[in-house]
């Protein structure tokens, strides 16, 4: 029968031990726990636990809230501030959507605003009360962009300006397609490949690439970029990075053969680690229990698993994190 969801995984592992013929002496929530560590090292390891995905993040502006619908009379790059707080901001818009109702949008924000102290644009003179919660911090702002849990590393960040500048008409490279490459069959590539390398090139050395620091153990994807001249407010970046699977998506992951193996271990060994202390003791019918060797029996086996995921699977693509 083919596993198809974490429940039906647990049964069918408490089945390969000897339930319910065998009472399995562990609590529900272990189980879980060695479920969730099985998982766990079967993404880190699998060639199947992850996969690479391009993803793309919002450069957002900060929001402040306000407690009336004003928000759109503040003049756009004007300097607002807190009166109690002092704290100040610079009113923007994004590419796509721009200050409304109870929702002004702002970056370069300096301060930390509090909630019912009355906001004044320095230029417009418009005046009102700040919400809860004051501010919400966009990207621009807190300078990283908050990545989901499940991805573990992230090996690109593409250049902000290759898709606006392929679309231009005095782009170099558009013009050299447009007047050399109109008829593969009496032009050379090679001149065209000469020609982008040596672009190439010049762009790594006069622009460079974004770069980037990440760890998934805090979720943040830091970019070491000039905020100012390198995005707009509403733009998007794409993250090249690698992801691992989700049960709830990918319910097929229940049915992994080793992960069904390892787990069924990681139960025997949970078990074991149970009942160790009672180990010499007959039980009613002459029967003896013997953690120490079911222990035993069950690391060798968490062990050869572990062993042959490691030394034995097909290699993964070399990826940072």
């Amino acid at each position: 029968m083919a596993v198809a969801s974490r429940d039906q995984l647990k049964q069918y592992c408490l089945r390969a031990l000897g339930s319910p013929v065998v009472e399995i002496n562990a609590d529900d929530d272990q189980l879980e726990d060695r479920l969730d560590e099985a998982l766990e090292y079967w993404r880190q390891y699998h060639p199947d636990g992850i996969e690479k995905v391009y993803t793309k993040f919002n450069i957002s502006a900060s929001e402040i809230k306000l407690t009336t619908s004003v928000a759109a009379n503040f003049a756009l790059s004007e300097i607002v501030r807190g009166s109690t707080s002092g704290a100040t901001a610079k009113v923007q818009r994004e590419t796509t959507r721009a200050s409304s109702g109870t929702t002004l949008l702002v970056t370069h924000v300096e301060g930390t605003f509090v909630a019912g102290e009355t906001l004044t644009g320095t230029s417009s003179g418009v005046t009102a009360v700040l919400g809860t919660p004051a501010v919400t911090l966009g990207v621009w702002d807190k300078k990283y962009i908050t990545t989901p849990d499940l991805v573990y590393g992230i090996t690109r960040v593409l250049p902000f300006s290759q898709a606006s500048s392929s679309k231009s008409l005095f782009d170099l490279q558009y013009q050299l397609r447009l007047n050399d490459l109109y008829d593969l069959t009496s032009t050379s590539i090679i001149y065209y490949k000469t020609v982008m390398s040596h672009l190439a090139l010049l762009d790594l050395e006069l622009n460079g690439h974004p770069l980037f620091r990440f760890n998934r153990r805090n979720s943040k994807l830091y970019l070491d970029i000039n905020w100012d001249a390198d995005v707009a407010l509403g733009d998007f970046i794409v993250v090249e990075c690698y992801r691992a699977l989700d049960p709830a998506e990918a319910t097929k992951v229940w049915d992994e053969a080793w992960l069904k193996h390892y787990v069924t271990a990681l139960f025997k060994k949970q078990w074991a680690t149970n009942i160790k202390k009672f180990s010499g003791i007959q039980l009613p019918g002459g029967v003896t229990l013997d953690g120490d060797k079911l222990y035993d029996e069950a690391t060798g086996e968490v062990k050869e698993l572990e062993d042959e995921l490691q030394n034995k699977s097909a290699p993964l693509e070399f990826f940072l994190g």
